[in-house]
């Protein structure tokens, strides 16, 4: 089994299963029965979706085009142009 993607979201991971089987390509979470112990393990890095050695080449591909982590580092930063809080 190679690790193809690895998150602290479930639904990100879900996702990612997801497309690759609908791809044809087997996947697994792993972690998902540890995520009620957080107060024993690390927070973060907890999932892992994994799939066959073979699989792995085109399996990266396919998490690469879903651009899960393409998204701002700090999605409330003050740098925004938003106009802030307006009166109700």
């Amino acid at each position: 089994m190679q690790l193809i993607y690895q998150t602290n979201n479930l639904f990100d991971a879900h996702l990612v299963k997801h497309a690759l089987e609908d791809a044809g390509i087997p996947a697994f979470v792993f972690g998902e029965s540890l995520l009620g112990a957080g107060g024993e393990l690390p927070l973060f890095g907890v999932l892992r979706v994994c799939v066959p050695d073979s699989a792995r080449p085109e399996a990266a591909a396919i998490v690469s085009a879903l651009g899960l982590d393409e998204g701002p580092a700090d999605p409330i930063g003050d740098n925004d142009e938003a106009p802030g809080f307006l009166p109700a």
